[in-house]
């Protein structure tokens, strides 16, 4: 029974005395209307006193869980991503990225996901509607191009029943590329450096036995030979650490003006009066006025030194060797080393400037080549923000171009005040 209000039981009473007026006026006696007030004095006073009864609790409706693809910045959200990145509910994609339509297609929205990403490792995946605890990595070779390596991130998003999942895919090619150029170098830089080791040991092994060390012409013989191969070795970490010394510096950009012609006319003064016949082949067309270039002076010396010094070495004998310095397209300058030596094929051009490769590698040890003197040459052209193209015909010749960039006249002149 609920407590009444005091306003309830003022009604009451007013009405209970109303009614006992109207009682006597009609000539009711006193003790007919004695009991009837009594009673309902009692009941007054009953439901008075009764404590109150909490009112049942009203159970709220629960509360709509809005859908994430209805946002309004849902699709501003997967565009934020620069990989590729999609929202798959039972197997079919509802939503994808721009990323993820440049790499496999603008059609994706809608489609089955094993169509999409048809990759056997991921079919499986893709298709389970199985509930996922945690995200999975799936490796992934060969999508979008024939070399390139992903990681494809699957993870759970919403409730389970709508067996919705998130898939990233981060490109990893460039990783694995430089960790294979790591493994290679490693592998190539200890065999050029345990060959020549080996035959030095084993001449002195030949040199030390008293029968055959004694024979003079046989240990002059050795002696040049080791000579040679240690020369070799001594070039080869040369040229690894300049290597190393020019990768350090890649991201800093020189700032120097160097005068490419000058440096050019210097270089090629060296060869004509140091590498006798083949030297005075070496010939030297400059245009006139040029103005300086942005660069490292000893950089660029070596650079010119690997370019003439591999014409020299791989050109035909009696053919001249044409180095020229002239204008380029863009305000650049433009280096050509170009010889009329046996030419390369265009399997090799690709790879010239990768560490250790050459064309024919008897030929390259024979004459003294390191196989980095393109490697250099290409990271030197990189720091200094250059362009390098190599252009070759079988049985005509090599020309190799580099495009430079000039030095700045605003940099000149803060060069100046300090």
């Amino acid at each position: 029974m609920n407590r009444l209000t005091a306003s309830q039981i003022t009604a009451s009473l007013a009405v209970l005395l109303l009614g006992t007026g109207g009682a006597l006026m009609i000539g009711a006696g006193p003790l007919d209307i004695l009991l009837p007030v009594l009673a309902t004095l009692l009941v007054l006073v009953i439901c008075a006193a009764s404590p109150d009864r909490p009112e049942p609790a009203v159970s709220p409706l629960p509360a709509e869980v809005p859908d994430i693809i209805a946002h309004p910045d849902a699709r501003g959200l997967l565009e934020g991503i620069a990989d590729p990145l999609m929202l798959i509910e039972r197997g079919r994609i509802i939503a994808a990225n721009r990323a993820a339509q440049r790499l496999l297609g603008a059609h994706i929205e809608g489609e089955d996901a094993r169509i999409a990403i048809r990759h056997p490792a991921a079919a499986e995946r893709l298709a389970s509607q199985a509930p996922l605890a945690e995200p999975v990595m799936i490796e992934l070779v060969g999508l979008g191009t024939r070399d390139q390596r992903w990681q494809m991130r699957i993870a759970p998003v919403g409730e389970d029943g709508h067996v919705r999942r998130l898939v990233h895919l981060a490109d990893h090619s460039g990783a694995h590329a430089a960790e294979k150029m790591r493994v290679d170098f490693v592998a190539n830089a200890s065999h050029e450096l345990r060959t020549p080791l080996a035959g030095i040991l084993g001449f002195i092994e030949t040199l030390a036995d008293p029968d055959l060390g004694k024979d003079d012409e046989t240990r002059q013989r050795f002696l040049k030979i080791m000579d040679g191969e240690a020369r070799r070795m001594q070039r080869l970490i040369d040229d690894l650490i300049s290597l190393s010394r020019i990768e350090a510096e890649k991201y800093r950009l020189p700032d120097s003006a160097v005068d490419l012609s000058g440096l050019v006319a210097e270089v090629v003064g060296v060869f004509r009066t140091s590498h006798g016949d083949r030297g005075r082949e070496v010939e030297m067309e400059i245009a006139p006025g040029l103005t300086d270039v942005q660069g490292d002076r000893a950089q660029l010396s070596q650079l010119l030194h690997n370019l003439i010094g591999n014409s020299v070495k791989y050109g035909r004998a009696g053919t001249p060797i044409h180095v020229s310095l002239s204008d380029g397209p863009s305000g650049l300058l433009r280096l050509t080393v170009a010889d009329e030596g046996e030419g390369i094929g265009p399997d090799h051009l690709p790879r010239l400037t990768e560490r250790f490769y050459r064309v024919d590698s008897g030929r390259s040890r024979a004459v003294g080549g390191t196989g980095l003197g393109l490697a250099i040459v290409k990271h030197i052209v990189e720091r200094h923000r250059g362009r390098l193209d190599i252009a070759s015909v079988l049985g005509k010749g090599t020309t190799i171009s580099i495009l430079l960039p000039r030095f700045a006249v605003e940099e000149k002149a803060v060069a100046a005040k300090a």
